[in-house]
């Protein structure tokens, strides 16, 4: 247990000391730096993945509990921006495969799952039954997802101006206690069926659609109280930085200095798909770019609520994102070995 109190801790100070500088996202961006920084040090520290995968359904019910009928009616004229995610996944996937194999000399196989801009586990089983490095997959996506958390606050607020003080619920003593063990109910029991139907993403889209099936019936009016939504992102951040535990320098140098290269090549394809996007009129800059950003779910979730974007089209693109990457990853994959005989 001690490397998860280790954890704990230091993520507790990352906390304390962005909110003594007045840095933005205390509870997200402090315990990813502080964690991080950390196990850059050599402590020993591990995440606990009951009690994460818990703090997520907790996104999950804030999601849902936002949707109306009217919002739900508005996804139809998504279709153009949606049709844009596979075609941006393919351009990532050919771009990374080319980086990382090129410039850092990974097999077909690391280099494949480590341009797929997937869920981290899934992403990590692929490869490893692919003949990938699984070290060097997870280093990787933990940097996708750190930088790409790190900088879109920052851009947020430089470009948009946007209020990350925004506190992302109403506490907790202002809802009613049934309102809150129906959210209570709305996260586990969605999680659990998600689970058992074998749905990706299930500690986040399982309790979305609980809780949104019950906001439509106008049985639930509230998001989850702040202090949850804080905690969320409490054990979200803490989780990220953790990955970095046990880090050595030769990792450093390979694993975590390309995935920082390929980081950059991402947010450039993200801006180059956002301006795309914004000349043609088809949304707004500040939803696109949490739409199409490919850091992971959780955290860009935790983003649009605090900036209060329009939350069904962050979440629509996402969804379809990791459907695409989930579903044709493999797919592309064998494909791609089939007639080039390379990969493993």
């Amino acid at each position: 247990m001690m490397p998860h109190l280790y954890a704990f801790v230091v993520a507790g100070i990352g906390v304390l000391a962005f909110k003594m500088m007045q840095l933005p996202l205390p509870w997200l961006l402090g315990p990813i730096f502080a964690c991080l920084i950390a196990a850059m040090a050599g402590v020993p520290m591990r995440g606990i993945k009951l009690v994460n995968d818990a703090m997520r359904t907790i996104l999950g019910v804030a999601v849902g509990a936002t949707f109306t009928t009217t919002l739900l009616a508005s996804m139809v004229g998504m279709w153009p921006t949606l049709l844009m995610i596979p075609v941006m996944t393919s351009c990532i996937g050919v771009v990374g495969v080319l980086y990382f194999q090129r410039l850092w000399g990974f097999n077909f196989a690391t280099s494949y799952y480590s341009s797929m801009p997937g869920g981290l586990q899934d992403m990590l089983v692929f490869g490893e039954e692919a003949g990938g490095d699984v070290r060097a997959l997870s280093l990787i996506h933990a940097t996708r997802v750190m930088v790409i958390v790190v900088v879109l606050p920052f851009l947020l607020k430089w470009v948009w101006d946007a209020d990350l003080s925004n506190p992302p619920g109403a506490p907790a003593a202002s809802i009613a206690p049934a309102e809150l063990a129906l959210m209570v109910f709305c996260g586990l029991a969605g999680w659990q069926m998600a689970k058992r139907a074998g749905m990706f993403g299930a500690t986040i889209l399982g309790p979305l659609l609980l809780a949104a099936a019950f906001a439509m019936a106008g049985i639930l009016n509230h998001r989850p109280p702040v202090e949850a939504i804080w905690a969320a992102q409490f054990f979200i951040g803490m989780s990220v930085g953790s990955k970095y535990a046990g880090v050595t320098m030769a990792e450093v140098r390979t694993d975590v200095t390309a995935g920082l290269g390929f980081c950059v090549i991402l947010l450039v394809l993200t801006i180059i798909f956002v301006e795309v996007i914004h000349v043609a009129g088809l949304a707004p800059p500040m939803e696109t770019i949490l739409a199409f950003a490919p850091g992971g779910q959780a955290e860009l979730t935790v983003l649009a609520l605090i900036v209060g974007a329009d939350m069904a089209f962050v979440v629509a693109h996402h969804v379809l994102r990791i459907f695409v990457v989930i579903l044709g990853a493999p797919l592309f994959v064998r494909l791609f070995d089939t007639n080039t005989g390379e990969g493993k």
